[in-house]
């Protein structure tokens, strides 16, 4: 018999898939993988399919759902099984996927985590198809996301592409995922807490207004999902479970809104940039979780240090003074970023959110005036600083950037490239646009 918990948990389940613009089918459930005919057939009616994963995913339950087609009585195209080695979510990656579901005619079916999914996504769309997905971690939300997030020309980009029509999440399988993979998962759902607050900053200066229903999807039972970090790293089942719930559910937000806007902000920014930048540790690409999490922490930094200033006393007309016209703005690009391709992608994200006078004096008075209102909203929504740090640890994710290969002079320089490489408005923008920002990363780094 369910608890209540999981009863609200599965009512909001069944309100994400009638808002869910794309997805069809959400099966989660120990051993699930071996039953995937009945979720097929159902999608697809007599559609022939072709498996896509990679070595290891292909290993773990690749095999399993192409035995269980087979017996099915199922026509199926040889897999296409990629090398582990050196694969993540690049478009060339895309190319190839394309390329083989060009020779026929059949539905895709992802096997794996982020890249496999993202990369199936995309290709599938390009040839006009739907796909099934088939989770082998809650390693993130992208699963049932609109959208795939994929390196292409030296810049981390988001494609327009649909969701599966089905996503298959077996238990058995998630629960035994290499170390760290759900770990990475939560992190990227405990980041939902930062995003909502950039979220309500962004609603309450009129810049990006809040959507009830996908607020309601992501942030009313997040306080419960994020409860039992321990869970997730000691692989309990019933943890795992709601964790997959979780993520299913926030990337149903997404599709929705086909905008990562309700589950992302100034802390995916930072985990885009180390993308973008092609940052590797010992070797080894820091999971998208990982990067999100330590982002998570540097989010919150900031927040604390803008619950703590005096907002009701800020000098507006010395801000506009101190704010960068167009011109100062596209120099300061050009010096952060080097490489031409980066700095092309600022320069757009960037160019787009820059206010000018007029905007920006609108944005200041709005945040003084109703900043009572502001921290009050904020308050009642954030998690605090050194709570998430003992939450993320107890997860078993990374808690001060070193552990990911970022020294602290880099993840400094971050948060002001991290601003500039997307136009979404973030505590980086308000802190920003306020004329808090040297006085506010020195109290961050002070510590």
């Amino acid at each position: 018999m369910k608890n209540q918990s999981d009863a609200a948990d599965d009512l909001l389940l069944e309100s994400a898939l009638r808002q869910a613009r794309d997805t069809r089918r959400l099966v989660i459930g120990a051993g699930c993988r071996r039953d995937i005919n009945d979720v097929y057939t159902e999608l697809f009616r007599d559609a022939p399919s072709m498996i896509v994963a990679d070595e290891n995913s292909f290993s773990v339950a690749g095999q399993d759902v192409y035995d269980a087609l087979r017996r099915a009585g199922r026509k199926q195209y040889e897999p296409l099984v990629l090398k582990a080695d050196g694969l993540y979510a690049e478009y060339s990656f895309v190319t190839q996927i394309q390329n083989a579901l060009a020779a026929n005619d059949a539905i895709p079916i992802a096997v794996g985590a982020g890249s496999i999914n993202d990369l199936t996504k995309l290709a599938a769309h390009l040839c006009g198809r739907k796909y099934l997905s088939v989770a082998t971690a809650a390693s993130m939300d992208g699963y049932t996301a609109f959208g795939a997030s994929i390196t292409h020309e030296g810049s981390k980009q988001t494609f327009d592409c649909p969701a599966p029509l089905g996503v298959v999440a077996d238990l058995d399988i998630i629960a035994a995922a290499p170390e760290g993979l759900n770990a990475s998962g939560y992190a990227d759902l405990l980041a939902k807490c930062p995003a909502g607050a950039d979220w309500i900053l962004a609603d309450e200066l009129g810049v990006d207004p809040i959507d009830a229903a996908n607020w309601e999807m992501v942030q009313s039972r997040l306080r419960q999902w994020i409860a039992d970090p321990a869970g997730v790293q000691n692989r309990d089942f019933a943890a795992t479970r709601r964790l997959t719930l979780a993520l299913m559910i926030t990337g149903f937000a997404m599709q929705a809104a086909c905008s990562s806007r309700p589950v992302s902000g100034a802390e995916h920014q930072f985990s885009h940039l180390w993308d973008m930048e092609n940052h590797s540790y010992r070797g080894v690409t820091p999971s998208h979780g990982f990067k999100v999490g330590i982002g998570s922490l540097a989010s919150i930094d900031l927040y604390e240090v803008l619950m703590a200033s005096d907002i009701a006393n800020l000098d507006i007309d010395s801000a506009i003074a101190a704010w960068p016209n167009k011109t100062d703005n596209e120099s300061e690009i050009a010096e952060l970023f080097p490489v031409h391709d980066l700095q092309r992608k600022a320069l757009l994200e960037s160019g787009i959110k820059h206010a000018d006078g007029e905007t920006l004096r609108s944005q200041l008075q709005m945040l003084k005036t109703n900043w009572p209102r502001i921290q009050d909203r904020l308050a009642r929504h954030l998690i605090p600083r050194g709570q998430m740090h003992d939450m993320l640890q107890a997860a078993g994710c990374p808690v001060v950037s070193e552990q990911i290969g970022i020294s602290p002079e880099r993840l400094r320089a971050s948060y002001l490239k991290a601003y500039h490489i997307r136009r979404r408005f973030t505590i980086l923008d308000v802190i920003r646009r306020a004329d808090l920002w040297n006085s506010a990363l020195d109290q961050v780094f002070a510590s």
